[in-house]
């Protein structure tokens, strides 16, 4: 099997006529032969409960399995896991990308067909579509855009306090046609715009790379951020939140901020917030967007009782820490929200490993520790996991990598599609028993059907059952890989 795969159509059209079969990298599902003996058409055979399957040697690839799993009441010997949508935990808000600006780039490039077919198959609900319903973006540019800027840049040595030269024209080109077409795709996409630096005129060192935003300007950035929500939605497109500043104790990306907590607790009380409130603005403000190993960051803005009135909760990455930090702050503010909100998979990676991994920690590990949302990293890259800024990512690997008018599907593309096809927003995460090698979570969607992901890390084949009240479904999976099951 090669590496990557190069699909020249989208991903629904493979599954309609290649469920169950093994996937060759360069092959085309549709295309070429003698089309005058069709091929018989398959019915699958009935069953309780769909079973949506990647195997780790990627033998098969997000596939709807052709089995017959029907509900009993007859007992065995094997494990049970039991789901239990009477216990019922944290809402979902959704699953998916960060669409960096070389992402859209990238994803606008493509020829207008190919673009629509991506698209659709990223961001369409329908039941052949993953149906992401979450994106990250950034507020001016992030370490994978091709250069660096803010939406108020000036000559060195001006100002602009009234933010008269403010314009978010420098996403006109890419990111906001690309929104555009997303949304009309899916107009409830929920959006969080992220800032990897503020204009460089408001820093300390007068530069995109560290330093750290100077008291006199807290006033004039909080407006800045102002500005970027109005903007955007005179562009038709709406920011349900944002965080104050991404990974804001890491100083060494470019662009990047540091900014201590009690710096973040300050201008989220006595700017932020109320700039938000005096304009009417109904975005979310979210705190920390940094790694687990640090949850006594978001604990001391949450301890402030007049910035934490303006807070929606805390984000988290997860590249130092234990993914049960999330839950250490739920525990300790239950009434604000917990999000994650990055990953990276560094290429060229390893499929098996970081399937199995991101699984895990991320799909599993951050939902079961409430987190309501889970977001990859890099939507798109090229071969050369280019674009990036100079001194930004130059080995983060897109969930698709676009080369030309071909699209490759890397393991990121697996990882969220196993979730967010199934679990839409508006569901509630249940109980669901695990094992020493079965890792679980499950939801109940809003229209009441049940999902529940299944890991299987152990070294060997699992057998088990789906038990939900009397009844048991058996199944299987083998070492290393990853089942969604839907009743």
């Amino acid at each position: 099997m090669r590496t990557k795969m190069f699909w020249s159509l989208p991903l629904f059209m493979s599954l309609a006529l290649a469920c169950g079969k093994k996937t060759s990298g360069n092959s085309n599902p549709i295309g070429g032969g003698d089309n005058s003996n069709p091929p018989p058409v398959v019915v699958p055979p009935k069953s309780d409960v769909e079973l949506w399957l990647t195997q780790s040697d990627k033998t098969v690839l997000f596939k709807k399995q052709n089995t017959s799993l029907i509900f009993s009441t007859t007992s065995n010997s094997y494990t049970n896991i039991d789901v239990d949508e009477t216990q019922t935990y944290q809402q979902i808000d959704g699953f998916g990308y960060c669409l960096t600006g070389g992402s859209a780039s990238l994803l606008n490039s493509l020829t207008s067909t190919t673009k629509d077919n991506v698209l659709k198959e990223l961001f369409a609900s329908d039941s052949t579509f993953i149906g992401v319903s979450y994106l990250r973006i950034s507020i001016g540019a992030s370490d994978l855009s091709a250069n660096t800027f803010t939406y108020d840049d000036m000559p060195s040595g001006q100002t602009d306090l009234a933010l008269d030269h403010f314009s978010i024209d420098a996403e006109k080109t890419d990111l906001i046609p690309i929104l555009k077409k997303i949304i009309a795709i899916n107009p409830n996409i929920k959006i969080l715009g992220s800032p990897w630096s503020p204009p460089v005129w408001m820093k300390s060192n007068n530069s995109f790379k560290g330093g750290s935003l100077k008291p006199e300007y807290y006033g004039a950035y909080a407006q800045y951020f102002v500005k970027y929500i109005q903007a955007m939605k005179a562009q038709g497109i709406t920011i349900d939140a944002i965080t104050v500043q991404n990974e804001p104790l890491n100083g060494n990306n470019n662009p990047s901020l540091v900014m201590q907590s009690a710096e973040q607790t300050n201008f989220v009380k006595n700017n932020l917030g109320p700039a938000f409130q005096a304009a009417g603005l109904t975005t979310k403000i979210i705190v920390w967007d940094h790694n687990a190993d640090v949850a006594t960051y978001p604990l001391a803005i949450l301890g402030d009782a007049d910035a934490k009135k303006y807070v929606d909760g805390s984000a988290f990455h997860l590249y130092s820490g234990s993914i049960t930090a999330l839950s250490q702050v739920h525990d300790a503010y239950p009434d604000k929200s917990v999000y994650f909100t990055e990953q990276w998979v560094g290429g060229p990676g390893n499929f098996s490993g970081d399937l199995q991994w991101h699984v895990q920690n991320l799909i599993i590990g951050a939902t079961r520790n409430w987190s309501r949302n889970v977001l990859e990293w890099n939507l798109a890259s090229d071969p050369s996991y280019n674009p990036h800024t100079n001194g930004g990512c130059n080995t983060c690997q897109g969930a698709l990598t676009i080369s030309g008018d071909a699209v490759a599907r890397n393991v990121s593309y697996y990882i969220i599609a196993h979730a967010s096809k199934f679990a839409r927003p508006g569901s509630v995460r249940i109980s669901s028993a695990q094992t020493t090698n079965l890792s679980t979570v499950a939801f109940k969607n809003p229209d009441g059907k049940k999902v529940l992901i299944v890991l299987n890390k152990g070294a060997a084949q699992e057998m088990f059952n789906i038990k939900v009240g009397t009844k048991i479904v058996t199944t299987a999976l083998s070492s290393g890989a990853v089942g969604t099951y839907v009743w």
